[in-house]
């Protein structure tokens, strides 16, 4: 008698598709055509510049001033990068970073040097994403209603703190870092720090445990929850990660600006939002991309470049921007559907 063999089936019982692969095992090959398109994006905003304005946006100052502005942003998409990758979200980056600088440029902390400038400025958003994460985590509150309450509360402290005014910047250490002389081969210490921020995320996020429980807990939070991992307290930790990433940025703003006010940070949120989601992270989790989520903001950075070269309105920079992230989440929802 024959016996008959039941095809392979995967873990949710589905046959693979015919002649080809099972599904999770087209999953990287689709992470290559991502980010080989947001490459493509790229170039092309790169040749549109170089044509448009050749003289002013291939200028090596120019580049450098793009690379620069994308450091700042770019921190704090990693931070939110995490945070969406677990299913969550942080409206209140762009207010993190505003009270951070204001609170690391008062005349007291001033008096410490650059160490008072750089730890105020982290711990005070390290702060802020204990409470963030408190609330989330420990308090069963929801992500945008918890962040969007710390984005009122960190703005207002941020301008109470001011009282509108600019905080100008009166250590010499921490201005010199904005300054040519302090380049190492032509690279501004901002972007180092970027760079290593974007290496240390991409790290953590692909090669630890920590990353995979982060991608464990967007997917499925319950299952996460049976398979032994905290998720409150994993929740706990990305925010306090965001505000980690808010508190570095907020010293980077200092740097660049050579002020803290009360304004710094505007928008932030959103462009950190629509950076990872350009980028390939899943707004519903489960799925995040460090390394897309920083080729959006280098999309971003020049888009506005371009726009700012060719005295282009804001409106309609901003119009293309919310262009982007509709085909971005149309691709997403498509990629979802076939997987």
């Amino acid at each position: 008698m024959t016996q008959h063999v039941s095809p392979p089936r995967d873990n949710a019982g589905k046959l693979p598709p015919a002649g080809g692969l099972p599904a999770w095992r087209s999953l990287p090959a689709r992470a290559d055509v991502r980010t080989l398109s947001l490459l493509g994006v790229l170039a092309v905003l790169i040749l549109i510049g170089g044509i448009t304005r050749p003289d002013e946006f291939l200028d090596t100052r120019n580049l450098q001033l793009v690379l620069t502005q994308a450091s700042v942003i770019g921190v704090v998409t990693v931070g939110m990068t995490f945070v969406i990758t677990s299913g969550g979200i942080d409206l209140s980056v762009g207010a993190i970073v505003a009270l951070s600088s204001v609170w690391a440029t008062t005349v007291a902390t001033q008096g410490y040097g650059f160490a008072g400038i750089l730890f105020t400025a982290m711990i005070v958003g390290v702060g802020c994403g204990l409470v963030n994460g408190l609330l989330i985590a420990y308090g069963g509150m929801v992500p945008f209603i918890a962040t969007l309450a710390m984005l009122a509360s960190a703005r207002g402290l941020a301008l109470q703190i001011t009282d509108g005014r600019t905080q100008i910047v009166t250590v010499g250490s921490v201005l010199r870092l904005g300054e040519r002389d302090s380049y190492v081969l032509g690279v501004p210490p901002l972007v180092l720090v970027f760079a290593a921020v974007t290496v240390i995320g991409w790290l953590v996020l692909n090669r630890t445990t920590f990353g995979r429980r982060t991608v464990a807990v967007g997917g499925n939070p319950e299952a996460a929850r049976l398979a032994g991992i905290d998720v409150r307290r994993q929740r706990l930790y990305l925010y306090l990660l965001s505000g980690l990433a808010c508190g570095i940025a907020a010293f980077l703003l200092i740097v660049l600006s050579g002020s803290g006010q009360n304004t710094n940070g505007n928008l932030y949120e959103l462009d950190a939002i629509a950076a990872a989601i350009i980028g390939g992270t899943l707004l519903s989790g489960g799925r995040g991309t460090i390394t897309g989520s920083v080729l959006g903001v280098l999309i971003f950075t020049t888009i506005t470049n371009i726009f700012a070269l060719n005295n282009l309105q804001s409106d309609v920079q901003e119009i293309a921007k919310g262009a982007i992230i509709v085909a971005a989440v149309l691709v997403q929802r498509r990629t979802a559907s076939t997987t």
